[in-house]
């Protein structure tokens, strides 16, 4: 069974910086692109960074600059470095990946930038 656990969000002030990691289990990992999105209330959830398994690496244009995507193949697990968090930022921040036909999801963790 996939699990993805997101974990490392909290309350920061604007200009600071937060690193977000989302442990996954049930999958061979290291196979699998990784992304990273994101839903602040009231919008949709985007997709904001994406890893794949050989590290190319992509950025939603608001994040670019800012945020950084990583992986760590032998933890199974998928970083986001958040650097200059703006109040527009916060969102619940959820990792997920793709399986086969399935899209796996974790549960999200809060980030809250105050101004």
């Amino acid at each position: 069974q996939v699990q993805l656990v997101e974990s490392g969000g909290g309350l920061v002030q604007a200009g600071g910086s937060l690193r977000l990691s989302c442990a996954a289990s049930g999958i061979t990992f290291d196979t699998k692109t990784m992304d990273w999105y994101r839903q602040a209330p009231g919008n949709q959830r985007e997709l904001i960074a994406t890893i794949t398994d050989d590290g190319r690496t992509n950025y939603f244009d608001s994040v670019k600059g800012r945020f950084t995507i990583s992986r760590d193949n032998a933890k199974n697990t998928v970083f986001l470095q958040m650097n200059s968090l703006k109040p527009e930022d916060t969102a619940v921040y959820t990792c997920g990946l793709r399986s086969g036909l399935s899209y796996y999801w974790g549960k999200g963790t809060l980030v809250t930038v105050s101004s």
